[in-house]
């Protein structure tokens, strides 16, 4: 088998929630190309990042360079309904601005 790395454009649409209450430690994700429960398959287990602009620069841990670039990650866990979303938890809680936004 050879390794590949995939990038696909994913777009954050929420929070897992019930009629009341939402968990804020899921998030739900629709990955593009994905329309059904079967193809989601693939991605479970995958990580993901959320990749954001900050105010105040930062040293990167790997490059020692100052970047106002930040990253959480996450990991999808397993699929959310028959339309293709997926269910993934990420190391600190997505943000409210995280919505809607690719990830």
């Amino acid at each position: 088998k050879q390794w590949y790395q995939r990038r696909v454009a994913i777009t954050a649409g929420g929070f897992r929630r019930g009629q009341r209450n939402q968990s804020v430690n899921q998030s739900l994700i629709k990955v593009e190309g994905v329309h059904t429960k079967a193809d989601t398959e693939f991605y479970h287990g995958k990580r993901v990042a959320y990749i954001y602009r900050a105010h105040k620069t930062r040293k990167n841990k790997i490059t020692k360079r100052e970047t106002k670039l930040r990253v959480i990650w996450g990991k999808v866990r397993r699929s959310h309904g028959s339309s293709g979303l997926v269910r993934a938890r990420f190391r600190t809680n997505l943000p409210a601005k995280a919505i809607g936004a690719t990830v």
